[in-house]
């Protein structure tokens, strides 16, 4: 169907909105604060730059629809659960929560990812020719989290941040384990340490399954590229000192090398295997063993040397018992902008480290079996797409989120959240 001049610019600007968000989202973080600070009276209007796009973009992809009759994408189960999800937050909007405030923040926070992953798998569905130009941001953005974190860790000050409103009122330029200055936990241009490896986690899944892809296929510029970006990927990873991130972007890149070489593996080139995964062993546990400051710190966080010092494990313990009783008596939930920031607006703030208990607590029973009804669709539909290296490291890097999901509400992060599930849009589209 030929274009007027009209819908050909209008088919531009809403795929520039979505990219704008993709890419414009790793920076978020220091863009809201840094510009709330110079014009702090539209401090929130700043914060909600990309939800606006987001409402411009739906309304263009609305016109999009009806003009191309392309309705039988929202007939697809997943674009069904999508929108009953949707539903259920506004229809539960008026009975349950706290101020206005709250609420509308609650539905942000609730909505935005599966509502950017429906823009993208629609525009991508339409118009599949873009898949490549938001690799291209999505690659860029890697690149500039990765360079300022390294930054951050070899260069500059670790309380670099302040200098553009980063406080204990924003967000903390930095952060320590459990309040141990020897670790200092870096946040790149994210909100903060534990969002940054949760992020990472996808870029690192992402890379190892393009390397395991196309091995000695890759040119020597796009090589090096992506080398340097999962060495320094790793470094990063490793100064955020979050455990659930170090532990799940490990099983997200054995699961994408065990996938890849399934067949190799159990093969001629299993003892070669087991003989290196036997020596990465020997030398974690004499690593471990001659570190003991170290692991006690990282890992465990308990600081041997000081019996005073905080400690975020009878935190996490804490949180996680009490979403799980509110959850038990409150089948429909406590209504949505009731826990998290969100709530912080309302008159009984609660926070609550695990992303299914969260959703428990804000849409209910039934609002955590729609979600998880959408993520298992969607993970599906990556694992039969596999063979593919981006719906494989998608898939991989979603295994570890919904692991790192147990510990930390990691959907509730802008940045991890609309990064993850906008790869997952694009993933399952087949390049023409």
């Amino acid at each position: 169907m030929k274009q007027t001049r009209f819908q050909s610019i209008l088919k531009k600007t809403y795929v520039t909105l979505l990219l704008i968000i993709f890419g414009g989202i790793i920076l978020h973080a220091p863009f809201s604060i840094g510009l709330g600070v110079l014009f702090p009276n539209l401090s929130l209007l700043i914060k909600s730059w990309k939800e606006i796009l987001m409402i411009i973009a739906g309304l263009i992809a609305i016109y999009f629809l009806i003009k191309n009759r392309q309705f039988k994408l929202l007939r697809e189960p997943i674009m069904i659960l999508s929108a009953v999800y949707i539903l259920l937050h506004l229809i539960l909007l008026p009975f349950f929560g706290d101020s206005l405030n709250s609420k509308l923040a609650g539905l942000i926070i609730d909505l935005r990812y599966v509502f950017f992953f429906c823009l993208v798998y629609i525009t991508l569905r339409m118009w599949p020719g873009y898949k490549r130009m938001f690799l291209k941001v999505g690659l860029v953005g890697a690149l500039i989290v990765i360079l300022f974190g390294l930054m951050q860790i070899f260069i500059l000050p670790k309380d670099i941040l302040k200098y553009i409103g980063y406080n204990v009122n924003t967000i903390s330029p930095y952060m320590t384990v459990d309040q141990n200055h020897d670790f200092i936990r870096i946040n790149s241009t994210l909100r903060g340490p534990n969002p940054l490896g949760a992020y990472i986690i996808v870029i690192l899944a992402v890379i190892v399954s393009y390397f395991c892809k196309f091995k000695l296929k890759i040119d020597d510029k796009l090589k090096y590229l992506l080398t340097s970006l999962l060495l320094g990927g790793l470094v990063v990873l490793w100064f955020t000192y979050s455990r659930s991130a170090i532990v799940a972007a490990i099983v997200s890149i054995v699961l994408v090398v065990l996938l890849s070489f399934s067949g190799k593996i159990l093969s001629k080139k299993l003892p070669l295997v087991i003989i290196a995964a036997t020596l990465a062993i020997f030398a974690g546990l004499i690593f471990a063993f001659n570190n003991n400051y170290l692991i006690s710190n990282v890992l465990l966080h308990q600081n041997p040397n000081d019996d005073t010092s905080v400690n975020s494990n009878d935190n996490h313990l804490s949180s996680i018992q009490t979403g799980l009783t509110l959850a038990l008596i409150q089948p429909f939930g406590a209504g949505v902008g009731s826990t998290g920031s969100a709530s912080l607006f309302g008159s009984s703030p609660i926070i609550i480290e695990n992303q299914y208990l969260f959703i428990a607590h804000e849409a209910g029973w039934i609002g955590l079996v729609l979600f998880i009804g959408i993520f298992g669709l969607l993970m599906f539909k990556l694992w039969q797409n596999r063979k593919d290296w981006l719906a494989l490291g998608v898939f991989a890097s979603g295994v570890g989120l919904a692991l790192v999901g147990l510990l930390l509400p990691v959907w509730v992060d802008d940045t991890v959240s609309i990064i993850w599930w906008g790869l997952a849009a694009i993933a399952l589209i087949k390049q023409k």
